[in-house]
């Protein structure tokens, strides 16, 4: 059951980035509004080890120059970061009802 209890931790920081990236992009317009961002490797290590907290950072190293309100939000590099983690978020649910299929294929011995 370890590939699904990797999956179910991959979800939930899956699903905790989309509601990071939801609110740089309902701040995209707010005067110095930093990015917020997670680095999902490092939580993902961090929750497989136990820890229970994902880590939020304010981006300091953004690709172009500040508005000039001091805000860092890229509204492009957000909805390229939201499709790719709806992606990845997708193949992980794919992933688990493929594993959970086999497993019962398996429980069934075979049998339909």
């Amino acid at each position: 059951m370890a590939i699904i209890d990797l999956i179910e931790k991959a979800l939930d920081i899956r699903a905790f980035y989309h509601r990071v990236i939801a609110g740089n992009l309902a701040n995209v317009d707010t005067p110095n509004y930093k990015e917020k961002d997670i680095d999902f490797k490092a939580e993902l290590e961090k929750k497989m080890g136990g820890a229970g907290n994902i880590e939020v950072r304010e981006k300091t190293d953004y690709d172009g120059l500040a508005a000039i309100d001091g805000n860092t939000v890229n509204i492009e590099n957000q909805m390229v970061k939201l499709t790719e983690n709806q992606m990845m978020f997708h193949s992980l649910i794919q992933v688990a009802t493929k594993k959970i299929s086999l497993m019962k294929y398996l429980i069934s011995e075979g049998r339909r």
